[in-house]
């Protein structure tokens, strides 16, 4: 079944990048309606957008979605539900096609309730208290984004239609258009994990690692930023500026937590945060097609770098922590050839995949009117988004192998590895070509030369910081030291302030609620009423019982009542 769904789905990946080729060179857009139901005159319409950006970014998300599944016949071989992980697989990638392709609120809330649904049902697929702890995390978070998508499609009631795509100009400076992106702005930053949602992102790494491929490289983290794309020619000034401020903090947050953090998934996870922070910054300065082409980009390599942590941890006999790996290079040298290649696309690395966005995003900001805040904290996230990959690179290839004397580490599938290698390919040319394909006329940017290589001395100061991090023994300085650390290697406490502080409250309340259900609600709710009706319904039968001294006593009682009356 596994291999089936895979060719299927690089055929279609096939076929929409064709296509979108096609599209983008002609210029064409398909508005494709279907009506489903027609009852008088109310008709039930299902609506598709076709054109190039659209059919591109399916392209990819099948490409993954395949190379994920036939990675997964031999890492999930020995599960018992295997047929069942590849169904929600299939489920979540058509929530995503149809997110993708829908200009409709409607079918935009079914792909995107789609997505929450079967992501919950992916991160508790291990089934244990860890797992079922991440899923409702991320699912409840997932839900204040379906809320405010509710919101939005009551609210464009008063445009006669949920098309959104016909209204984007035509009310673009309406108080209505504004309230209607704020509220897509804020559901799609808890999609994206931006913050304050963005615990969810590594907690969700409870999942199996194919999942994780799929989740934080092209689908479920980027519905939000192409969600916030498709809309953006709506936005105002202000909404930009919210952007800009948001996605660079959550940049700063993740990239110095990465540095901090020993999971290896986690690692990892923190820098698909970073990256949509990127996406989103460069989104607020209105060049949403650079974001969109960074968000294809870091779908291929981000992809690569999930399936070559899960061989690892696949070889490591399921240990995650970096503290315990080294010398693979020696062990797994496919693995690890792979591994750099995503590692150093990720970096921005001159000619790999990921180079060609982070620097056209780089020379972009740098040629903007911006503050000097705006400036630091992008160069510095992009100097702590090299120091922890650097920091990844010498844990993992560098030094002693620290779990076991015994040399286990030997088996790197060959199914494993055709997923891999093919997204190796793509990782090394899918920047170029996409670049070429969606840029043929060179944009125009002019500065001098010491800004010109700024991309490469960030590579450099990255890669130093990161060695001087990974021979400094962190946590042995002072319990002060440890504090700072504990801080920012837990994401500033975000995780503990979205669980246990917003918790707190609702859970004083139900402690009370406990406490009155079992004494004074008792006395006076349900079990005092019953216990006062039975004490009243026994006099009445005790008083209505036929005895002659019971009636004279009431005639008496009766008379001696109407005697004071009167």
């Amino acid at each position: 079944m596994c291999f089936l769904f895979f060719f299927v789905l690089l055929f279609f990946s096939l076929f929409f990048f064709f296509l979108g080729i096609n599209f983008l060179l002609f210029s064409m857009v398909y508005f494709i309606e279907m009506n489903l139901i027609s009852l008088n005159s109310s008709m039930i319409v299902m609506t598709f957008l076709l054109d190039w950006m659209s059919l591109l970014f399916m392209s990819v998300v099948l490409f993954i979605s395949s190379m994920v599944i036939f990675y997964s016949y031999n890492y999930m071989y020995d599960d018992l539900n295997l047929s069942r992980f590849i169904m929600l697989i299939l489920m979540f990638v058509l929530s995503m096609l149809l997110l993708i392709i829908s200009p409709n609120m409607i079918s935009i809330l079914l792909g995107w309730d789609g997505l929450g649904l079967v992501s919950y049902c992916l991160v508790i697929y291990y089934q244990n208290v860890k797992s079922f702890n991440s899923g409702m995390l991320t699912v409840l978070s997932n839900r204040i984004g379906d809320v405010f998508i509710l919101l939005t499609i009551s609210w464009m009631l008063n445009y006669g239609g949920w098309n959104f795509i016909f209204y984007l100009d035509f009310m673009k400076n309406s108080l209505e258009m504004k309230l209607i992106s704020l509220m897509i702005f804020i559901a799609a930053i808890t999609k994206s994990a931006q913050i304050p949602f963005s615990s969810w992102l590594p907690a969700a790494m409870a999942a199996p690692t194919p999942v994780s491929a799929l989740v934080h490289s092209s689908t479920l983290v980027t519905a939000g930023v192409y969600l916030l794309i498709r809309f953006s020619d709506s936005f105002s000034g202000s909404l930009f500026n919210l952007m800009l401020m948001i996605s660079g903090m959550t940049m700063f947050m993740s990239g110095v937590g990465a540095n901090f953090e020993n999971d290896l998934k986690k690692i990892v996870a923190l820098s698909t945060l970073s990256q949509l922070g990127m996406m989103l910054m460069i989104l607020s300065m209105g060049y949403k097609y650079i974001s969109f082409f960074h968000l294809l980009t870091h779908a291929l390599f981000k992809s690569l770098l999930f399936l070559c942590s899960g061989l690892i941890i696949h070889n490591m006999k399921n240990i995650q922590d970096i503290r315990f790996m080294g010398s693979l290079s020696f062990q797994l040298p496919v693995t690890s050839v792979c591994f750099n290649f995503s590692n150093l696309s990720l970096c921005g690395f001159p000619f790999l995949a990921g180079f060609y966005s982070k620097d056209l995003i780089l020379e972009m900001f740098l040629m903007e009117n911006l503050n000097l805040f705006v400036l630091f904290m992008l160069i510095f996230s992009s100097i702590m988004t090299v120091s922890y990959t650097f920091r990844l690179i010498f844990y993992t290839m560098v030094g002693d192998f620290n779990l076991t004397s015994l040399n286990f580490l030997n088996n790197e599938s060959w199914i494993m590895l055709f997923s891999m290698l093919n997204l190796m390919f793509m990782t090394t040319i899918g920047g170029s070509m996409v670049m070429w394909l969606i840029f043929p006329c060179v944009n125009m940017i002019c500065l001098p030369f010491i800004y010109k290589i700024i991309p490469l001395i960030l590579i450099i100061i990255g890669g130093v910081l990161g060695y001087v991090i990974f021979i400094m023994n962190l946590g042995s300085f002072s319990l002060s030291f440890y504090f700072i650390k504990t801080y920012l290697g837990t994401m500033m406490f975000l995780p503990v302030l979205s669980t246990y502080k917003i918790m707190k409250l609702p859970m004083v309340f139900m402690k009370v609620n406990s406490y009155l259900d079992k004494s004074w609600m008792e006395y006076f709710g349900g079990q005092g009423f019953f216990y006062n009706l039975n004490f009243y319904l026994k006099m009445i039968e005790w008083m209505q019982y036929n005895m002659v001294m019971k009636f004279l006593m009431l005639f008496y009682l009766f008379f001696i009542i109407i005697f004071m009356i009167y």
